[in-house]
């Protein structure tokens, strides 16, 4: 099986007051220039079949985007973030 690894630049949010629910899509750009758009639901299914793997890189280090629980419900939030995904909501807005 091929493993994708892609960099997460941008997310979209939805309005809500829980951080565990605010992340919508995350975004980026592959490695030939092209942009690519995932929901949540859609980055939480590849990560869990191991077939891409997701990061984010700021401050000189790298660090992988995980999948975690708050309430029986699934979220991504970076292996760095304590229980909140503050990492992710802190990354621009996606284009258009």
């Amino acid at each position: 099986m091929t493993v994708t690894d892609l960099q997460v630049m941008c997310i979209v949010t939805r309005e809500h007051h829980s951080p565990y629910e605010r992340i919508a899509f995350i975004g980026g750009v592959r490695p030939d220039g092209s942009r690519w758009r995932l929901s949540e639901l859609q980055a939480i299914s590849a990560i869990k079949s191991g077939t891409t793997h997701f990061y984010v890189t700021g401050g000189g280090r790298t660090t992988r985007v995980i999948v975690d629980h708050h309430k029986a419900r699934e979220y991504l939030k970076t292996q760095d973030d304590g229980d909140t995904p503050d990492l992710l909501l802190g990354l621009p807005a996606c284009g258009g």
